[in-house]
């Protein structure tokens, strides 16, 4: 049988299953009667050849001379390049490569300490399937608490790492200590004098020990709202309504600093805290409107007759500047006669003349 191997080929001769040689370049005439046969395959990439261990195919000087030998050690991953560029990720035990046209080189990663070597190079990390690996990203304002096999190792700062997870279990808890704001709204507490109102209350707080809060408290936000809970009525049941409405702001500054009192318990640190709204109940809120009404009612009606009296007086003292002064008495009546005269559209005069007769004594000095 005809065997033709072009140049960038490569040929395995078997007989009787056994390897033989490799052929190259050429053409080459054997029996397949007599057990004769030939893989011809491209000198490039994985050699495919698989029939025979590599062992005995290394034992021929020509071929070893023309191949690439991998063998990764255990706790190790391989990345592979072909002419310098990262192709992807070994994770057998061994390859054997075509060294011929192609230059292939391997380089060996470490996965036997969890923390990944600093600065690993990102093309390396988009070949890496991610079971290999974890990657932690800490923004800014937090703040992350490294464990390997549930054991804490570290805290972490603003940034991004890489840990294998080949030899221990990695975990990282990230906690946000920017500031958290907390709304409380619609609690419903009897005041001193049996009154239910619904109070609306608004904090703020950031968690300040965060390994402890970790270690110590589950749901923190539950466990702030139950503790900020405790607080509104605490000290909301002290009061009477009216004395409640009056001091909303005292008692923002009371629960405030009964907050400050419990706050390192929580592992946080409260920044601000303060009652937003009341809300009575629907008859006692139409109760104080009446009152509020009356009330400014009752005001206006004093306003007006504060007003009435302060007239009378000016009236009063008028009329006695008038009765000592007949010049002033006169430009009070031409003042009025003025006023009239503004009023008049048409003045008719009659035969008689008595209306001319009075308006001349009017005007006369």
């Amino acid at each position: 049988m005809k065997y033709q191997i072009n140049q960038n080929q490569c040929g395995f001769l078997l007989k009787d299953g056994c390897f033989v040689k490799t052929l190259y370049c050429g053409t080459y005439r054997y029996i397949k009667a007599l057990g004769y046969e030939v893989k011809v395959e491209e000198m490039e990439g994985l050699v495919e050849f698989s029939q025979v261990p590599k062992e005995i195919l290394l034992r021929d000087k020509a071929l070893a001379g023309k191949v690439l030998d991998v063998l990764i050690p255990e706790g190790h991953i391989g990345v592979l390049k072909k002419d310098g560029v990262v192709q992807r990720v070994l994770t057998d035990t061994e390859y054997l490569f075509w060294n011929v046209w192609k230059r292939y080189k391997v380089e060996l990663l470490d996965m036997r300490l969890p923390e990944m070597a600093a600065g690993m190079c990102k093309a390396y990390l988009s070949q890496i399937p991610l079971k290999y690996y974890k990657k932690v990203e800490i923004l800014p304002g937090e703040v992350g608490i490294l464990y390997y096999d549930n054991q804490v190792v570290k805290e972490l700062g603003t940034g991004t790492y890489y840990y294998w997870m080949y030899s221990r279990d990695v975990l990282c808890r990230v906690v946000d200590l920017k500031i958290r704001p907390l709304e409380i709204t619609g609690q419903e507490i009897l005041t001193s004098d049996r009154i239910g109102v619904r109070i609306n209350l608004m904090c703020t707080y950031k968690v300040v020990a965060p390994r402890t809060m970790i270690e110590t408290i589950r749901n923190l936000e539950n466990q702030v709202y139950a503790c900020v809970q405790l607080a509104i009525r605490e000290y909301v049941g002290r009061y009477r309504l009216d004395e409640l409405l009056e001091q909303k702001g005292e008692i923002s500054g009371f629960i405030f600093q009964r907050l400050k009192a419990v706050e390192k318990d929580y592992c946080i640190e409260f920044e601000s805290a303060g009652i937003k709204d009341i809300i009575l109940p629907g008859e006692i809120r139409d109760i104080m409107n009446t009152v509020l009404v009356a009330e400014r009612k009752a005001q206006a009606n004093v306003i007006t007759r504060r007003e009435e009296v302060a007239s009378t007086r000016s009236l009063l003292n008028t009329a006695k500047l008038m009765d000592g002064n007949k010049t002033l008495y006169k430009l009070k009546e031409m003042e009025c006669l003025e006023r009239i005269c503004a009023q008049v559209g048409n003045i008719q005069v009659g035969a008689g003349g008595a209306l001319l007769e009075q308006l001349k004594e009017l005007v006369k000095v």
